[in-house]
């Protein structure tokens, strides 16, 4: 069951990701930093606690587990069921919600609650969020600090695998446990789309633009994949590992099954667009191009 909520939250995640408006806030800059942030959002949890706001922060969605501060803040819901009636209860000065969270967002401005809109699309927005939440919320310097060291350290992984041949890649990031049914896989656009591309890959849903692709086994057939990579959120225990990789042989056909390039990343670096996606980069490129790292 809770890998099944967990997959739902990713999926819904990223489709929740599709606005084409980068990171945005209702509440203006000019007002005084807050002091009682609520955080729906995963990412926006760790980037205010990487830039050093995580004391400001009193509450977070169901799905937070990084940095282990989270471990002992109350919980609100998350994307598909927020707690308006506890949110309301922590009395907060700023409350980070998604962009599709319209419901949500009507209630809080009734109740004048300042809200941080946000609506994540690429990987270059990661670091322009940082950016802006640390403006927003009196950490402007840190926020700098931390954007520029992200974006030094993918810079590095890019010239790493510069120049090496591009696996042509299928992106999975959810599907049901031990079968090849309810596949949703990376599209052309997006987070998880660029990321990969960054660590030296070909996505085969590049032409496809949306970020996310529910994948039949006959559309991942047709596409001829030399690589699958699967990117998991929890951790894979080796009895999962086995389970998860035996699947992907009742596909014997694919090319990446033939050459034994299936690979399952268990590591939430891999889908959280937060302040950790150059150590995703580089796993994924290590993954990808291990000659790159020797």
């Amino acid at each position: 069951m809770n890998h099944v909520l967990a997959l739902l939250a990713v999926v819904a995640a990223v489709v929740a990701q599709t606005a084409p408006a980068s990171t945005s806030t209702a509440a203006r800059d000019t007002q005084r930093p807050p002091h009682r942030i609520v955080s729906l959002i995963p990412a926006v949890t760790e980037i205010l606690f990487a830039i050093g706001a995580g004391t400001q922060v009193v509450a977070v969605s169901s799905f937070d587990k990084f940095p282990p501060e989270v471990e002992k803040l109350q919980r609100v819901g998350a994307l598909l069921d927020p707690d308006l009636e506890k949110i309301l209860s922590l009395r907060p000065d700023l409350v980070a919600i998604y962009g599709s969270q319209s419901d949500l967002k009507v209630q809080l401005e009734r109740a004048k609650i300042p809200v941080y809109l946000y609506s994540h699309a690429g990987l270059g927005d990661v670091t322009s969020t940082i950016r802006l939440l640390g403006t927003r919320v009196g950490r402007e310097a840190a926020a700098a600090k931390a954007a520029e060291e992200i974006e030094a350290q993918i810079a590095t992984t890019r010239a790493r695998v510069a120049g090496r041949p591009r696996p042509r890649t299928l992106i999975v990031f959810g599907r049901e446990s031990g079968t090849l049914r309810g596949i949703y896989a990376s599209g052309g656009i997006g987070f998880i789309h660029d990321m990969v591309s960054a660590a030296g890959a070909e996505n085969v849903f590049a032409d496809v633009t949306r970020q996310a692709v529910q994948a039949t086994t006959e559309l991942i057939l047709s596409r001829r994949p030399d690589v699958v990579l699967e990117l998991r959120a929890d951790t894979l225990t080796r009895d999962v590992r086995r389970r998860e990789d035996a699947a992907w042989r009742a596909l014997p056909g694919l090319p990446a099954v033939r050459q034994g390039r299936v690979y399952l990343l268990g590591d939430p670096r891999t889908v959280i667009p937060g302040p950790r996606v150059a150590g995703a980069i580089e796993l994924i490129a290590r993954t990808l191009h291990p000659d790159a790292f020797r």
